[in-house]
């Protein structure tokens, strides 16, 4: 018997997911046509931010080194916002894992969204699962060869229609538009448009799944991040085995309760399965729900069964729930068998193994012995989502968002930065003052141009000196920024002269609107002036 540890990758077997219809289907298809709308539609809108400013409502400007989204502006010194809005997506995917499991990956991961949409092009094309089945392993033909073409040209435009609205974010979308199409577009817009073609187009369409196992690191640290707490997509054993197909022995009262299956609660569903007899097969074996259809691996888009429990390759896209309820609906039992659960709510015993030993008698009245009998039943939905995990995870989301709101709110329409000149740090002058110098980036973020005054903490002795400027004013254009070098003179009698360092705050005012704004920054001068001047 061999050891052999199994290999790393395994060579891709094409996986043709069954059409099926259902809450969590309808749920993902309304999230589809949300994030595919915002990622085509966003460029296109406009916001309108005066004159000589863009007007695309969200713009990536590189050239300006500024990032607009709608009224906020966001500039290269305020990447803190940016780095605060990363944290919130981390600490999100982590909240909504340990409630929900891996739902981003199942509702709104790119490569899940685009994959969806591939396979709904592939399915509109070629047909349902067994005509893909038979399309696939039939030998080529003109009509074979004319259904890829057909697929692969719809995959190809819409590759083209990625890539391109990518592009669309870092310059103005109409203007760029045009350019494409006149063949007058920066080579770097035509590059970066082929690239997302070439990889939307692969891994759309070649590479679904094995993006999901192989490239994305998600699926290995989700175990770090879920419980025995968490909801996730999950096979009700107890109910379901022994499989096999059976008759099913009704009491009149239990199929009036179950009817369709529409009217069981979501969540929980069906715990009391005995309430609606039970499955015999025709040699008096008793049965689970499962009639082993296979109708839940038919549906995966990752070609797994979930009958076989948690595995790394399910994304808990919930469309094993549709095709399962679908089924037990059609055989009359309760829904749920394949359900959104955790864990720590499997029943201590088996409520199905457990009625069948008591019998299935009809009583006079027609009710179902033992039906009467409390169910077990699972926590309370509230206390799988509010958990000290969840919880932290809200709280450190919902802090860093109160945070970065207000530091939005907060933030001045002037701004300036100070930087000194090294070399040389201090320069002496004929008549002994020492003169330092500064480089100060003053940031006008008003939609016009303002004047700014510059200053020094009064009563320090200390000049204040703009290079090539008559007085210590300075007009900055709209929504810029200006780079101004200036000169602190410190006199021979001023302490500032004598010591080595020396503390300075300079301060810049907004003329038009008395807004002032500071930065601190080191005089340097001249060490032992003093006991030198004595000697």
């Amino acid at each position: 018997m061999s050891n052999a540890a199994p290999p790393l990758f395994a060579a891709r077997e094409p996986i043709f997911p069954r059409r099926v219809s259902g809450f969590f289907r309808q749920l993902k298809w309304v999230i589809l046509i949300l994030t595919l709308g915002v990622y085509y539609i966003t460029p296109w809108i406009r916001w309108d931010r005066g004159p000589n400013l863009p007007d695309q409502a969200v713009l990536v400007d590189l050239a300006g080194r500024r990032f607009h989204f709608f009224w906020i502006e966001i500039w290269p010194h305020e990447f803190y916002f940016v780095a605060g809005l990363l944290i919130m997506a981390g600490l999100g995917l982590f909240l909504f894992t340990s409630a929900l499991g891996r739902v981003w990956c199942g509702y709104a991961c790119p490569q899940t969204v685009w994959s969806d949409l591939f396979m709904t092009v592939e399915r509109w094309i070629e047909g349902d699962r067994n005509a893909r089945i038979r399309l696939h392993n039939a030998p080529w033909s003109l009509r074979k060869a004319q259904l890829r073409l057909t697929k692969c040209a719809v995959w190809l435009v819409i590759a083209v229609a990625t890539g391109g609205a990518w592009v669309f974010y870092f310059a103005d979308a109409p203007s760029l538009a045009r350019d494409l199409v006149t063949l007058q577009a920066a080579p770097v817009a035509y590059a970066t448009i082929a690239v997302l073609t070439a990889t939307t187009f692969i891994f759309g369409g070649f590479m679904r799944e094995q993006v999901c196992i192989y490239m994305c690191p998600w699926p290995r640290i989700q175990g770090a991040m879920m419980d025995p707490g968490t909801l996730t997509v999950g096979y009700r054993k107890w109910r379901g085995e022994p499989r096999g197909k059976g008759g099913v022995k009704r009491q009149q009262a239990a199929a009036e309760a179950i009817g369709s299956g529409d009217a069981v609660a979501r969540y929980g569903a069906a715990l009391d399965k005995n309430s609606a007899g039970g499955r015999q097969s025709r040699s008096g074996e008793v049965l689970g729900d499962c009639i082993d259809c296979n109708a839940c691996v038919a549906v995966c888009p990752m070609g797994i069964d979930i009958r076989e429990g948690q595995q790394m390759e399910c994304i808990t896209c919930a469309l094993c729930i549709d095709a399962c309820d679908d089924v037990m609906a059609k055989i009359g039992r309760p829904r749920g068998l394949i359900d959104y659960l955790a864990l720590d709510d499997e029943p201590p015993t088996a409520p199905r193994q457990s009625a069948a030993v008591a019998g299935l008698a009809e009583s006079p009245a027609g009710d179902v012995a033992g039906a009467t009998q409390s169910p077990w039943q699972p926590k309370p939905l509230w206390q799988h989502i509010f958990r000290p995990r969840t919880i932290f995870y809200t709280t450190a989301w919902a802090a860093i968002g109160v945070a970065l709101v207000v530091a939005l709110f907060i933030r001045p329409e002037i701004d300036m930065t100070i930087a000194p000149v090294r070399n040389p740090t201090f320069v002496t002058l004929s008549d002994g003052s020492i003169r330092n110098a500064y480089d100060i980036r003053l940031r006008n973020k008003h939609g016009e141009a303002r004047d700014f005054r510059l200053s020094q903490v009064g009563d320090t002795g200390l000049q204040l000196v703009l290079e090539a400027a008559l007085d210590t004013v300075v007009k900055v254009p709209a929504d810029t920024s200006r780079l101004q070098r200036v000169y602190v003179i410190a006199p021979p009698q001023t302490r500032a002269a004598g010591q080595s360092r020396s503390d300075l705050r300079l301060w810049v005012e907004d003329i038009t609107s008395g807004e002032r704004a500071y930065g601190n920054t080191i005089f340097n001068g001249k060490e032992g002036l003093d006991e030198h001047s004595a000697d």
